[in-house]
């Protein structure tokens, strides 16, 4: 497995074709499940932990690897799964998220299989775990529920959205409250979706939410059909990276690729690697770049928008 995770230049050219690889693996059942391979640094046998005293119920303890310590999260009993019963033949998958390193301990990890974002679909409504997952694909005739790692890991650490006094300008909240300004949120977290219109309620700014970046793209060209002034009605665009059906690289290039929409203002939000993201940035034509989750960071970008619009 380490050998298929060695060449990480050789998987971000997929990033921005639409296309991408997810690792398969399976928790205590059947049911495979996956994670993208870009967001994991490597899979090893299950090391020697840890226990820490009053750690989360998920959190199994802590190991030692390559220099630093990590947590290490049990991913079945997170996701709602009982608890892996017997992780000496089990595995653990490190990844990288929103600027940190954690472990999960998973059963047997299968192979990766490489798709196009077109064939990840959103989870169902009203299906059980649809609140951990951010996608579902059918990959010989199974069904592979793709994880929401962010929904997991805000269980374990709850996010905090508050903006900073010293960066929180109350009178331009002021001044985008009146002018009730919106922006337009692609991302198929739910847990992604909370935390920006949270910090943003901060900065008098609403946000209209979509799950993936057809759906993004589809509203768009409706309101144009519909006679509706799109720079008017929103004033930004934050989009994920990684979405079912249409990632925010693909977005981003069909927007600018539309006289209607080029100057949309276009920001990519993700959990992905930030060096690798501000080329793919300077490639498709977004005007900027965040790190989930800062909400001061956030709060910066779209208050300096505001000021450009409203002063």
């Amino acid at each position: 497995m380490s050998k298929l995770l060695e060449s990480v230049d050789a998987r971000t050219k997929l990033v921005g074709e639409n296309r991408l690889e997810l690792l398969l693996f399976k928790l205590s059942g059947r049911q495979m499940y996956a994670l993208n391979v870009f967001k994991i640094q490597e899979v090893v046998q299950i090391p020697p932990l840890t226990a820490m005293p009053h750690r989360h119920s998920v959190v199994r303890g802590v190991t030692h690897l390559r220099d630093q310590t990590i947590s290490v999260i049990d991913l079945s009993a997170a996701i709602g799964l009982r608890p892996l019963a017997d992780i000496t033949n089990g595995n653990m998958i490190v990844t990288e998220y929103n600027r940190s390193i954690q472990g999960f301990l998973v059963g047997s990890v299968d192979r990766i299989v490489n798709l196009n974002w077109e064939v990840i679909l959103p989870p169902p409504t009203g299906s059980g775990r649809a609140h951990f997952l951010t996608a579902i694909t059918h990959i010989d005739n199974h069904i592979v529920e793709v994880l929401d790692v962010e929904r997991v890991l805000a269980d374990i650490i709850p996010y905090d959205t508050r903006v900073s006094q010293d960066v929180l300008d109350a009178d331009l909240a002021a001044k985008a409250k009146a002018k009730k300004m919106k922006l337009l949120m692609a991302d198929d977290s739910i847990t992604a979706h909370g935390q920006v219109r949270d910090t943003l309620k901060h900065l008098g700014v609403d946000v209209i939410s979509v799950q993936d970046g057809l759906q993004a793209l589809q509203l768009l060209h409706r309101w144009l059909d519909e006679g509706i002034d799109v720079h008017a009605h929103i004033f930004m665009l934050i989009t994920d990276a990684e979405m079912p059906e249409m990632d925010g690289y693909r977005l981003t290039h069909e927007i600018r690729k539309d006289p209607r929409l080029k100057d949309l203002f276009v920001v990519l939000h993700t959990s992905l690697s930030g060096s690798f993201n501000q080329a793919m940035v300077d490639k498709v034509g977004c005007d900027g770049f965040l790190s989930k989750f800062q909400p001061d960071t956030l709060a910066d970008l779209v208050q300096s928008r505001l000021r450009t619009l409203l002063n």
